[in-house]
């Protein structure tokens, strides 16, 4: 949900009107919308309309020429998408294009997602795995704690990192950024070093390895993967395919029963055998390709998302009136159509 009740309280100088029922599957009634004095009706004639998802065809149909869009509106990878919003006239904000600047931290609406499925990812991999997480001390004997690698260590990986360290399990985690070790370390988890260094783009990923750094990295993962219960993916960089880290040579090395829980999966993967929207077993080896990992928290990612919405719309309609400055680099960053059109 783009806007939950409580952040709409913090809209000054906004008239709210939401769909009736969006917010019921996130845990938002149309009651509790009101009760913060939005309006329940048709939000498509508004002059700013937020959302979640890209607009279908249809839906952008209903958007009349001029309004503003606020969504995750993949312009690097939908350029039908993007024309068409421009064809009727819409003057699109995309929020994976909010600038990574201190100023836009609000606004990261990236790394509030990456939260939510770092999160969702390692109770996903801790359901699906057939063994205790934690290290068990019984009458029965003792079963070791669960080994965890995580391939990544950005906002989504750093959340898998805490959150397997929490339920117990013994954590490692990989990155070709040599930066980011000591933000591993600081969360208990081992640092695994492969020999295969990268740099940092000033959007905080990594650059993309060459082809011989790649087939480095993928020889030294098919050495280390078969120590590993669960293994959970996070080398994804919007609009491009996803990095293949783990061929089904590695896969097979592993043993019956691990999992890898992809959370690129919407870009193709990052393992060679992840089935996107799907989980498959290979080998023995449970390969969770789920795809848009927030939907399935969607009260409190609802909350993180509608935070970051509430920040950009102060920042384009500051006490609710919309100015729009395209010497701004939020502004001009985060527009994706029709920008020239409307400041001409």
């Amino acid at each position: 949900m783009a806007l939950v009740p409580e952040a709409i309280g913090r809209l000054d100088g906004f008239d709210v009107v939401v769909e009736s029922g969006a917010g019921v599957e996130a845990g938002f009634s149309d009651e509790s919308y009101v009760d913060v004095g939005a309006e329940i009706g048709d939000p498509w004639s508004a002059e700013i309309v937020v959302k979640v998802e890209k607009p279908s065809a249809e839906e952008t149909a209903r958007l009349r020429d001029g309004s503003v869009l606020i969504a995750f509106l993949e312009p690097l990878s939908d350029a039908v998408g993007i024309e068409r919003l421009a064809r009727q006239g819409v003057v699109a904000f995309a929020m994976e294009s909010v600038p990574r600047i201190t100023r836009a931290q609000s606004m990261d609406a990236l790394s509030s997602q990456a939260t939510v499925s770092g999160y969702q990812a390692t109770l996903i991999a801790a359901e699906r795995l057939p063994k205790f997480f934690p290290l068990l001390m019984t009458a029965a004997g003792t079963i070791p704690p669960a080994k965890v690698l995580v391939m990544g260590a950005g906002v989504a990986g750093l959340q898998a990192i805490a959150t397997a360290r929490r339920l117990g399990a013994v954590v490692a985690s990989f990155d070709v950024r040599p930066a980011v070790r000591e933000q591993v370390e600081s969360l208990g988890a081992t640092f695994l070093d492969l020999g295969v260094r990268g740099e940092e783009t000033a959007g905080g990923y990594a650059t993309e390895l060459s082809a011989e750094q790649q087939a480095a990295q993928q020889r030294a993962l098919e050495q280390q993967l078969p120590d590993y219960d669960v293994v959970i993916t996070t080398a994804l960089i919007p609009g491009r395919p996803a990095p293949k880290l783990i061929p089904a040579a590695a896969v097979q090395a592993m043993r019956p029963g691990s999992v890898i829980v992809d959370l690129a999966a919407e870009a193709g993967g990052n393992c060679e055998l992840t089935a996107p929207g799907e989980e498959v077993v290979r080998d023995g080896v449970r390969i969770v390709g789920l795809t848009n990992l927030p939907a399935t928290m969607p009260n409190h990612a609802s909350q993180l998302y509608a935070r970051n919405v509430i920040a950009l719309l102060q920042h384009l309609a500051p006490a609710g009136k919309l100015e729009l400055d395209w010497d701004d680099e939020i502004t001009a960053g985060t527009c994706v159509t029709n920008r020239e059109e409307l400041a001409a």
